[in-house]
């Protein structure tokens, strides 16, 4: 993926393995990632992955000890989410699309009502007033009312919404297998081409 660009927020729903995940394939791939963790997020991050800087060395520490880590380095770049005039909050910054994942509750109702408070949801309102790919990874159950209308709001604006469901049917052996289904899920939707196991395939059958 040379010289493609996304962004990616991280909110306080649980599921940082996805979120990780996702941000290795990238950078692993040649993309530049614009990172950016909500206060929320950042404890997240904390509580289920022991992450306590965003830095590449803890965000992905298995590129970070590999020979092209100063390169990685660089294509990593990562927002204070209460820097709201930051690069990813201007329209005029083109990129291929944002992710959030996960997508807590209150992220995503502040997403749905246009609220600019943080940069989170600004670049994110940004997304869709540009008509670029916005991917809702909301990671909740069960789902309000408010959530549901919230996602309606969202679809008919122009995000997709793709939560965190993983499918059974490729039998997967452990959690890894299972958080592959989803993050591939959500490469499908930014458009990105991955080799992960995520393809329903068509087997004979008795």
């Amino acid at each position: 993926m040379p010289h493609r660009r996304f962004v990616l927020g991280v909110s306080g729903a649980s599921g940082a393995c996805y979120a990780l995940r996702l941000l290795h394939l990238l950078l692993e791939g040649g993309a530049e990632v614009h990172l950016v963790v909500s206060d929320y997020g950042r404890r997240l991050l904390f509580d289920e992955a022991g992450i306590k800087n965003l830095t590449l060395a803890e965000l992905v520490p298995a590129q970070a000890k590999s020979k092209a880590a100063s390169r990685l380095a660089k294509r990593l770049i990562v927002h204070p989410n209460k820097d709201v005039g930051a690069v990813i909050a201007s329209g005029s910054f083109l990129h291929d699309g944002m992710a959030v994942l996960p997508c807590s509750s209150a992220s995503l109702g502040a997403i749905a009502t246009g609220s600019g408070s943080n940069l989170l949801c600004r670049a994110a309102a940004v997304c869709l007033k540009e008509r670029r790919r916005l991917v809702i990874c909301h990671r909740e159950m069960p789902l309000s009312l408010i959530d549901i209308r919230n996602m309606e709001t969202l679809s008919l604006a122009g995000a997709t919404i793709c939560s965190p469901n993983p499918g059974f049917y490729l039998h997967p052996k452990g959690v890894d297998d299972l958080v592959d289904f989803v993050v591939g899920k959500v490469l499908d939707h930014l458009g990105v081409e991955h080799a992960l196991e995520t393809r329903w395939k068509d087997e004979p059958r008795p």
